[in-house]
C-alpha cells in the first residue's frame, strides 16, 4: 500500500491509510539462535511441568545454568503460544470484538465418537525458527482427524484443518477449543454455526480437560519432533505426517 516512490512523503501516506508511521519502517529480524534453544528447553520443561508458570521455568532454567529473566520467558511463552496449565478464571484471551461462546462440557458424558471434538494449537521447533501445529481430535476415541501446520497464528489453517476434518470424518454435536484469537474468529466460528454444530470454549473448571491433548503433544513431540531438525515446513509436515 505504500509507495516509496510517490510524491506525497511516507508518513503521510501512513497517515492517510491509518496505520503506524512506525510499521512502515519496522523491518522484522529472525529469531536469534540463542532465543530458538531456549525456546526448545523451555517447551520441554513445558510438557514435563505443564503448571509451570514463567517464574517456575526462570528457576528451573537457572537450575542448568541458564540465566535468563522471568519476562523474557514471558516473552517468549507467549510468542510459542502456551501457558501453564492449572485452575484459573480465564484462559487465552480471545481479540477484541470476538465473541467468547460458554462451555459446555462440564459433567458432559462422552461415550460416542463424533460427539465431541477438541483442537488445540502447539508450537513446534525447527533447526531454523518454528512452526505451529493444529490438531483435531475426536474427545472419545483420541483420534487425530485431521491436522495443519503454520509458520503463524493466523486463523486460517484451523480453519483449514476443522474443514479437512469434517470432509473425511463428519459432523460432531460439539467442538470444543480455547478462547484464543483462532477459534474464537468469525472465519472460525462461522463454518461451525453453518454446520449446525455446537461451540464450546474452555472457562472456569475446564483446565483438566487440556491435559489428554497435553500427553499427545508430549507423545507427538518425544516421539518424532526432538528426534528431528526439520530444515523446512515441508520437511515438517512430511515428517509428522508419518507418526
Amino acid at each position: 500500500m505504500i509507495d516509496r516512490t510517490h510524491a506525497l512523503p511516507v508518513s503521510t501516506q501512513a497517515r492517510l491509510l491509518g496505520i503506524s508511521r512506525g510499521s512502515v519502517y519496522y523491518q522484522s529480524r529472525p529469531t536469534s539462535a540463542a532465543d530458538l534453544a531456549l525456546m526448545r528447553r523451555i517447551e520441554e520443561l513445558h510438557l514435563a511441568y505443564p503448571f509451570a508458570g514463567s517464574r517456575m521455568l526462570r528457576d528451573l532454567l537457572a537450575r542448568e545454568s541458564i540465566r535468563v529473566g522471568r519476562l523474557h520467558v514471558t516473552t517468549l511463552m507467549k510468542t510459542m503460544g502456551i501457558e501453564a496449565l492449572y485452575r484459573r478464571p480465564r484462559t487465552t484471551k480471545p481479540a477484541l470484538g470476538h465473541k467468547v461462546y460458554p462451555y459446555l462440557l462440564r459433567d458432559l458424558v462422552v461415550d460416542r465418537p463424533n460427539q465431541v471434538w477438541a483442537m488445540e494449537l502447539t508450537f513446534i521447533p525447527m533447526a531454523r525458527g518454528f512452526v505451529y501445529l493444529v490438531a483435531v481430535v475426536d474427545w472419545y476415541s483420541r483420534r487425530v482427524l485431521s491436522w495443519r501446520l503454520s509458520i503463524t497464528l493466523e486463523a486460517a489453517f484451523c480453519v483449514e484443518a476443522l474443514d479437512e476434518a469434517l470432509a473425511r470424518s463428519g459432523k460432531p454435536e460439539i467442538v470444543n477449543t480455547d478462547q484464543g484469537s483462532q477459534f474464537t474468529s468469525a472465519a472460525f466460528t462461522k463454518v461451525l454455526i453453518q454446520n449446525g454444530i455446537a461451540i464450546s470454549m474452555d472457562g472456569r473448571g475446564a483446565w483438566r480437560d487440556n491435559i489428554f491433548v497435553e500427553r499427545l503433544w508430549r507423545t507427538v513431540k518425544y516421539e518424532e519432533v526432538y528426534l528431528h531438525a526439520y530444515d523446512s515446513v515441508a520437511d515438517a509436515r512430511t515428517s509428522i505426517a508419518c507418526t
